[in-house]
């Protein structure tokens, strides 16, 4: 996947986000860290039990969703506010469709594509590397 410049990347599970800016210049891919704005972290999510048993989230799960949530929730008004035109959400398979339900439809039209996998603890020379593979 080729990303213009000035891009967004976000790298998330259920407890991180990591926020990146595409800042290569004509399609060449160099990712910049950013500072990712404070996540909500009450939400919790589309599960909203809050007790746990054998057909019910446990509680930590609960917490997973309900940042989850909470970067959806965050993402959802940088798009609005303008700062994001297009956005990369590379997650952990269960946070990203934990994040698909909460996408506005604004950063569903601006959104580049999703990868599936957990790399929020590893190098960005690996986000890259799986961006550029996608």
């Amino acid at each position: 996947m080729q990303l213009p410049t000035h891009a967004y990347v976000a790298v998330a599970d259920g407890e991180k986000l990591n926020l990146f800016k595409n800042t290569g210049e004509a399609g060449t891919l160099e990712l910049t860290a950013m500072q990712a704005p404070e996540v909500e972290r009450d939400n919790k999510g589309s599960g909203g039990r809050h007790a746990s048993s054998a057909a019910n989230p446990s509680d930590s799960q609960q917490e997973e969703d309900g940042f989850a949530a909470g970067v959806a929730e965050m993402l959802n008004k940088q798009v609005m506010a303008g700062h994001v035109e297009a956005l990369v959400v590379i997650a952990a398979p269960r946070t990203l469709g934990e994040l698909r339900k909460h996408y506005h439809k604004t950063l569903s039209a601006r959104l580049l594509g999703e990868i599936p996998k957990d790399l929020t603890g590893h190098s960005l020379k690996d986000i890259e590397a799986a961006i550029v593979a996608a």
